[in-house]
């Protein structure tokens, strides 16, 4: 304990700028109540990773943020450096978020007699390696931990199926701030024409690393036939990653170097969404989509691929219109489909607010995560109670 309250470590490594799972942590982590919780952000960070820039997102949200640096991906200074970290904070639950800290966890609650939780945020990675030697092994680790938070019913499910009890899993879809999504019409004129659009345009915007489970080759596939009947549709497609060159490369053998934006990676999507007409989600695979999130907060009208925990945030016709993954010919008819009704657009959009304003947002989230934290220390305490054992927590 810290002064009474729960001492929490946000355990994860990552490279670059992070994604989804960095907003659930540091947004979560700001919102979080500090008269009963003490959370400190951890980062294990690369030294050889030229783009890291989860720090200067921390320091901006006012956290306790700390790095752990590592030369190289099994450096085994990081171990002392953690154990101390631990010490010294009196951490009494430790939460990691991705295959290599749900292992240091692991070993921390065994060194150190610390709880431990982790978050299963899903398994996006397309390389060999990452599908069959770490996902495997990652899914196997927390079959292990006593209580796992999963960010939709699709990776539950997936937990379950290698071998853990669905008892010790909490479903927790993702949130997000309604407050700072909201959109201003004032900043359409502004954005578009830092984008390199005109106001006539009817523009569709997508959003996200540009990496195979993106698909946004598929997406493209869809859009060239639309924007040969009508010349006033543009794609923008926002993120960075090893596909560019492929992407760009694809842009131009559909002749859509005049109708589609590469933008790259920014930090104004919210921003950006006042410039969006559609928002439109390609993924074969998501956990819970950050993206989708931000659209509905942004009251953009969305076209999705139903994969992961699309529909639990999103209900199909109501909240946005759902497409089945990989098929082109159905994401270019929910696209049109937007297009020709665009009042319908309106109240599917109005809606996904509405559900974003009473039952998705960051604070909604950070509660139930709470509860699961208080109950792990209650758990803990019982069990001391019973074997007559004093505890950390």
């Amino acid at each position: 304990m810290n002064g009474g309250r729960l001492s929490i470590l946000e355990l994860r490594s990552v490279r670059g700028t992070g994604g989804g799972p960095e907003k659930t942590i540091l947004f979560g982590t700001e919102r979080t109540d500090r008269s009963r919780f003490a959370v400190t952000v951890c980062y294990v960070r690369d030294l050889r990773d030229p783009i890291f820039g989860i720090d200067d997102r921390a320091r901006q949200l006012n956290i306790d943020y700390v790095e752990i640096h590592e030369r190289h991906s099994f450096d085994p200074t990081i171990w002392p450096k953690l154990a101390a970290l631990v010490r010294e904070r009196q951490i009494d639950i430790v939460h990691s978020h991705d295959y290599k800290t749900d292992l240091l966890a692991l070993l921390l609650g065994r060194r150190l007699g610390v709880l431990t939780l982790s978050t299963a945020h899903g398994w996006t990675g397309q390389s060999a390696r990452e599908r069959y030697v770490y996902y495997p092994a990652g899914k196997r680790l927390l079959a292990r931990f006593p209580h796992v938070i999963a960010v939709s019913s699709d990776i539950r499910n997936e937990l379950v199926r290698h071998g853990m009890d669905e008892r010790r899993i909490t479903v927790i879809l993702n949130g997000i701030d309604p407050a700072a999504f909201t959109r201003a019409d004032s900043r359409r004129t502004a954005m578009r024409r830092d984008l390199g659009l005109q106001p006539h345009d009817f523009v569709m915007g997508a959003v996200g690393r540009l990496e195979r489970q993106k698909r946004f080759d598929l997406l493209l596939e869809a859009f060239a036939p639309l924007a040969r009947s009508r010349p006033n549709l543009r794609l923008v497609i926002v993120g960075d990653g090893s596909l560019r060159g492929e992407l760009a490369t694809l842009v131009s053998r559909l002749g859509l170097d005049a109708s589609c934006v590469l933008a790259g990676h920014r930090l104004d999507i919210a921003d950006l969404h006042n410039a969006f007409d559609l928002f439109v989600q390609s993924s074969e695979y998501e956990g819970t989509p950050n993206a989708v999130l931000e659209a509905m907060a942004m009251s953009t009208p969305i076209v999705a691929t139903d994969v992961g925990g699309t529909a639990e945030l999103a209900a199909d016709d109501v909240h946005a219109l759902l497409v089945p993954p990989r098929d082109v010919g159905a994401l270019r008819a929910a696209m049109e489909r937007v297009t020709a009704d665009p009042d319908g657009a309106r109240t599917r959009a109005a809606a996904a607010r509405r559900r974003i304003e009473t039952e998705l947002s960051f604070d909604a989230r950070t509660r139930k995560l709470e509860r699961v934290y208080e109950q792990l220390a209650r758990d803990r305490k019982d069990v001391g109670a019973t074997r007559g054992v004093p505890h950390h927590a």
